[in-house]
């Protein structure tokens, strides 16, 4: 009963950091959407002092993001502390260490991209970072739910490039796709290879949408991620779609308009909620879908066996 309790307060507080990485994402994005990436122009302190500046202008972006940032990493700290105490399975507890080093790896990264002067390299790898972050604080969140279990039975792949594959292939794609966000908005190169790579991520997460309607359709913990991927996809096209035209309508203004850092910023928010939630579903097929080789072994056995 009462681990059933800690194992509950737990998992909605692995939730609730998942959540506040996400605020971190946008203050991040709120940073470079506003040019306010120098405003506060020395690191670890600001202004030459660790006391709160006057908040006005672009300091208030890039030193809220500071603060933001600040409080996550305290929050990453503690359910790290957490896990370690509670935590019996011990890969978890090691993916809380990991989150540790990752927010002092991010903040370093961010220290040295303003001490430097807003490196491209180093301003994409910061934002890549962030991305990469934010996947293991939702995994967190996810893996600390009483319900979940890699033992599920399994229902049968026999495709010959299984959803699993499929889903594996799409998260990482996706996070290459937001890596050459990145670079466009920091300058690294044109908008050409963001296009591609557009493309290439839409082709896949509506393959991967067909394959969990059409070989999946009774089993709801894959075809409702499926369906909110794509629901996330058709919202950051259209973000896409508009944070060009923005940008491109308002190329020659002398510092970035409200409707501008309003859709760019929205932009990257669902480009890390789309990468959020195809790295969901590919944990559940990993829980719940047999692999192929599996498949051929059970012939003519039960839809879904244990493997």
């Amino acid at each position: 009963m009462t681990q059933t309790f800690t194992q509950r307060w737990l998992h909605a507080y692995a939730t609730f950091v998942a959540g506040a990485t996400f605020i971190l994402i946008i203050a991040g994005a709120l940073v470079t959407s506003n040019d306010a990436g120098l405003s506060v122009p020395d690191w670890p302190t600001s202004f030459g002092s660790f006391r709160m500046p006057r908040m006005t202008g672009g300091i208030k972006f890039e030193h809220g993001h500071r603060m933001v940032a600040g409080a996550v990493v305290i929050l990453t700290v503690i359910l790290a502390a957490w896990l370690w105490r509670s935590e019996s399975r011990r890969w978890v507890r090691r993916l809380g260490g990991i989150a540790v080093l990752a927010i002092f790896a991010q903040a370093i990264l961010g220290g040295i991209t303003v001490l430097f002067f807003l490196p491209v390299d180093i301003s994409v790898a910061h934002a890549c970072l962030a991305q990469a972050f934010f996947c293991i604080m939702v995994s967190l969140a996810l893996f600390t739910n009483s319900d979940w279990r890699w033992d599920e039975p399994k229902v049968k792949d026999s495709s010959s490039f299984s959803l699993r594959r499929l889903a594996t292939s799409t998260t990482v794609l996706i996070f290459l796709q937001l890596m050459l966000g990145a670079a466009f908005r920091h300058h690294g190169f044109g908008i050409i290879p963001h296009v591609v790579g557009a493309g290439l991520v839409t082709v896949s997460i509506l393959w991967m949408l067909v394959r969990a309607l059409a070989d999946f359709r009774h089993e709801p913990r894959l075809t409702r991620p499926a369906l909110l991927l794509t629901g996330l996809l058709v919202a950051q096209v259209a973000l896409g779609i508009g944070s060009y035209w923005e940008l491109w309508s308002n190329q020659n203004a002398p510092q970035p308009l409200p409707p501008v850092v309003l859709v760019t910023t929205t932009h990257v928010a669902v480009g890390a909620l789309v990468l959020a939630a195809s790295l969901v579903l590919t944990f559940q097929t990993y829980r719940l879908v047999a692999t192929p080789e599996a498949a051929l072994n059970l012939g003519s056995s039960p839809q879904k066996v244990t493997v």
